[in-house]
This record gives structure tokens, sequence and C-alpha cells, in this order.
């Protein structure tokens, strides 16, 4: 269903824009519906969410307003549906029983307006008027970005960041990039990549940031874990795999289940823990870690030499491979102080007794460089890329 008004000359006066107006009341939707016509705006009429949301499948709309209390389908459940198709549209949420509770779940979940029945004429034109700017100035912005090839996408309500977030859940897969021995050219290992095909996360650290705003970094590790065991399931002459595992993993018992998928081939990972984060949340760290030695698991800290990780961290992981963030690695050859640190860093993993793997290696210049400097695991573009599969290593 539609409505629209014409002009004083009879004639169609073009919209101001299109407006999904939606309540299972029909009195209310044909008194909303003519405010809004006399406004300027065109209307399509939905009388339930469901029907609402097929109406949003098949008509472009720049703003939606709902009633909140519907059967079915209220409208904060319309609300999230909004988001996992569009990000920016807006929504005015209307209700005759306000509530502090429904107040909350509509500002999470990216409400524009929560407007108290009944609402007066002047009011609803105003800020529908008010949603399709913004929204006309969302798609700007969208495109502004696209041209220029700058930032990614944001949804600042927890509804676009939860859509968002499944959609990356949903798409993720495992890039493979070997870590090789330079003295026995041997390929020794490799460190699985996260990778999503979600364009607004479309890096792993978009993917985890989005996961610790929402509380479901637990998920994220679920999903690599699941398929990094199918990975080595099917490839028994890889020995040693690297998951980099989030600190927060640490706190869910399914890394402890003997019967995960990755726990069968536990004697053939080693865990990662960024040196970046911090191990404050994990009050039980050293069982924890004790715990997953005893199922088979190796340790390592990644990203050494870029991270805030005190020694009381390094103490409580007691990690058997360190590896030397890229940062140390690039151009090493034309840093001394870069030479000095890297240098003291194989130094003390001989001491220590650890593997030290030098990352992000890239150009000859660096790989001469660090093998100078005592480095024979290594990885990196030097080498190969990360592919979906174990690949062989072309030697330079």
């Amino acid at each position: 269903m539609s409505a629209q008004l014409e002009g004083p000359s009879g004639k169609m006066d073009e919209p101001k824009g299109t407006i999904l107006l939606v309540d299972d009341d029909p009195s209310v939707l044909a008194v909303h519906a003519r405010v809004l016509a006399r406004g300027g705006f065109a209307v399509e009429l939905a009388t339930d969410g469901q029907s609402a949301l097929d109406t949003l499948g098949r008509v472009a709309v720049d703003a939606v307003v709902s009633d909140v209390t519907m059967p079915r389908m209220s409208g904060i459940d319309l609300l999230r549906g909004v988001r996992e198709r569009d990000l920016d549209l807006p929504v005015i949420l209307l209700t005759g029983q306000p509530s502090l509770d429904t107040a909350i779940l509509a500002v999470q979940n990216g409400a524009l307006r929560y407007l108290l029945k009944p609402v007066a004429p002047d009011t609803l034109v105003k800020e529908t008027n008010n949603a399709v700017r913004l929204y006309q100035w969302a798609k700007l912005r969208r495109e502004a970005n696209g041209l220029l090839g700058v930032g990614e996408p944001q949804a600042g309500d927890r509804a676009g960041l939860t859509a968002r977030f499944n959609r990356a859940l949903e798409s993720i897969s495992m890039a493979y990039q070997p870590i090789v021995s330079w003295s026995g050219k041997a390929t020794v290992g490799y460190e699985a990549l996260m990778r999503s095909s979600e364009e607004s996360l479309p890096l792993p650290g978009a993917v985890l940031r989005a996961a610790e705003r929402l509380g479901r970094c637990d998920e994220v590790g679920r999903g690599v874990r699941g398929i990094v065991a199918t990975a080595l399931a099917s490839s028994p002459g890889v020995e040693m795999v690297f998951v980099n595992l989030h600190v927060r993993e640490l706190l869910d018992d399914s890394l402890y289940d003997a019967d995960a998928p990755l726990s069968r081939h536990a004697r053939r990972v080693v865990l990662a823990l960024t040196e970046r984060a911090s191990l404050d949340e994990v009050v039980d760290v050293v069982d924890r870690v004790r715990r997953l030695r005893a199922m088979g698991y190796r340790i390592a800290i990644d990203h050494l030499g870029a991270g805030y990780s005190s020694l009381t961290t390094f103490a409580q992981l007691e990690p058997e491979v360190v590896k030397l963030d890229m940062s140390l690695c690039r151009e090493v050859h034309q840093h001394p102080f870069k030479q000095k640190l890297v240098g003291s860093f194989v130094l003390l993993a001989r001491d220590m007794g650890l593997q030290l793997v030098a990352e992000g290696v890239e150009s000859a210049e660096e790989h001469g460089a660090l093998v100078a400097l005592g480095c024979d695991l290594l990885q990196g573009y030097r080498f190969a890329r990360p592919r979906s599969s174990f690949v062989d290593v072309v030697w330079p």
C-alpha cells in the first residue's frame, strides 16, 4: 500500500522522500499516512513487521516510521531486521506504552528517535524530514568513501555492528603463510591468518574489534579453530601451524575440551597470543596455559617488540616460540637501531632456549640483514604469500 498527496496545482509534487510507515492499528496508520503525505512524502504502508521487511526488499525507502508494540514482530525486532539490510537507514519508533527497557533497546539498536504517541503532526513531519536528510548525508558519505578509497564503513549502533559482525562470522576463512628455516631450506610450519569477505570488516583486526565490543570473541575463536582443524585433518604432513588466540579465548571452556576439533591436533598447533594484549582479565592464566600444554599445545608470543606486555606476562606464558613484529623487520637493513634490537632479541631467545621467527620479510635486503643477525626462521612475502591451502615455498 502507498499514499501520496497532490500539490496545489492538482499535479503530483516531487516527494521529499519515501517513508515506510508501519502500524498494526489501521486508524493510526491512516492518520499518520495523511500527515506525512501532506508533509510532502511518498508513503509506503505496512501493518506488521514482516510485511515491512518484505516492502524493504522491493521498494527503496528513505526512512522507516514504526510502532513499537505489534504482534509477532515488535518494532525493535523490525529495527534489527532493517539493520541487517542497511546500516544507515533511519528508523523512528513510536510508542503509546513507553518503558525504560524499550527505550534502552531502541538506542542500543540504532533507532534515530523514540517518540511517544500521540505524536503531534508537525513533530512527525519535522522528525521524518530530519531522518530523510540524514540518510541522504549517509549515502553521500558512503559514495565519497568509495570514490576516495578511505576508511571502513562504520555503524555506531549495536544492531548495525551486530549485523556486520554476523556476516563476517559467516564468511570467515583461513589463509596459510609458510614459515621457513633458511639454513635448512625447509618449510617448518605455517601461520593461519583469518580472512573475511564482509566488505565493512575486511581485516582481522576489524573483525576482532567488533567481537570485543559485542563480547563475542569466543565465537570467532571457535570458528577459526574449527576451520584450521579441518585443514589439518586433510594435511597429515603439516607438522606445525600457528593459530592466533585472542586473550579472551583463554576464558572459553571449549578451548580446553579434549573432544573439540582442534584439540585432536594439539601437538601440531602453536597457540600465539599477541604481546599487544594484556592478560590482566585472565586471573588464572598460569593454570589455563598449563592445561593447554598438557593437551599438547605449544605457546607463542606474537608481535614481540611492538606491544606493552610486562615481563610478568612473559613469565606467565613461558612461550616456546617468540615472533618478532614486522615493524622491527621492515627495512631493518637501513636502520642500525633496529639491527641492534633484533640482534639482542636473537641472543636472548637463544639463551632462553626459545625459537624466534622474524615476520614480515619482504625484500632481499631485509632477508639478508636478518640472516646476518642470526634469524633463521623467517616468514613473509619474500617466500610466499598467504594461500587458502598449505602451499610450497619457491626459494629465492
